[in-house]
């Protein structure tokens, strides 16, 4: 287990990551888990998320129950990537690219075919944290793990390219829980740049926020907690608005991926669930 007396308080948007893992850690703890993994425990313990400890108290019952709904959406995402990663192996890809990696430990956990290369791109701060708790750990990637310490909002496909990647040959692309704090136009920025570097044949997983999930969150978010840093939703055509980009897109609402997993959602659906805010998408040939 990661030492709990070299603790690190994360900060700003990569703090969510340890949040994350507090999320992934209890999951890993269930009887029948969607996936495991191992090292969400220490990376939540390391960051003061500790899932034992005493979850802090909501303003009201509806806010608790939002916050339940972020987790579960959480543990969906998390199976739907794998499971999108998965296939994109499968089908020959053998370069995957984290976009706001922060505690993704697919790289530990996951089964990866032979000279498969896995980059992880994050601000140096959450990867020198999440690099301790890896030696405590003494944890191994099942592929070559390349880290890339750069800023989204700089010259990461530079940096990305410095790192090894190669854009003549098709690469899984995943940014999960990154694009909903981004302006809309950033995201826009963010997807042409992966464009440009996506051979025909690439994958990519995306999470967006789903429709009206600004208006239900920010009514109680405290400073510094992430719904007060949410900024982008699902557009009205994700599918459509992919295809301007290039891509032949996919998309699944948390309730559609929740019911194949056998979690099914029990509440009956909102009016403004229509847009899907899991994400498949594969690099048109044009």
């Amino acid at each position: 287990m990661a030492d709990t007396a070299h603790r690190v308080e994360p900060s700003g948007v990569w703090a969510t990551a340890v949040g994350v893992a507090r999320v992934r850690a209890m999951e890993t703890a269930r009887e029948r888990p969607l996936f495991r993994d191992p090292l969400a425990l220490a990376f939540a313990t390391a960051g003061g998320r500790d899932p034992a400890a005493p979850s802090p108290p909501h303003a009201d019952e509806a806010a608790r129950r939002r916050w339940l709904g972020v987790a579960f959406s959480i543990v969906i995402r998390t199976k739907f990537l794998d499971d999108l990663l998965d296939r994109a192996v499968a089908s020959g890809v053998r370069q995957v690219v984290l976009l706001g990696a922060g505690m993704d430990s697919r790289a530990f956990r996951m089964d990866w075919p032979a000279r498969t290369r896995l980059f992880e791109v994050d601000t140096a701060e959450p990867l020198a944290f999440k690099a301790a708790v890896l030696r405590q750990e003494r944890a191994t990637p099942r592929c070559e793990r390349i880290t890339v310490p750069v800023d989204l909002r700089e010259d990461w496909p530079g940096a990305l390219a410095a790192a090894g990647h190669d854009p003549a040959r098709p690469t899984v692309w995943i940014a999960e829980g990154l694009l909903i704090y981004l302006p809309e136009d950033a995201v826009r920025s963010l997807l042409e740049r992966v464009g440009a570097l996506s051979a025909a044949g690439s994958r990519m997983g995306l999470t967006l926020g789903t429709r009206g999930v600004l208006e239900r969150f920010r009514e109680d978010a405290a400073a510094g907690s992430p719904a007060s840093m949410w900024v982008s939703e699902t557009p009205q055509d994700p599918v459509g608005w992919l295809d301007t980009l290039g891509w032949d897109a996919q998309t699944f609402t948390l309730r559609e991926r929740a019911a194949a997993y056998g979690r099914p959602i029990p509440t009956p659906p909102r009016q403004d669930e229509g847009a899907g805010g899991l994400v498949s998408a594969v690099r048109a040939a044009r």
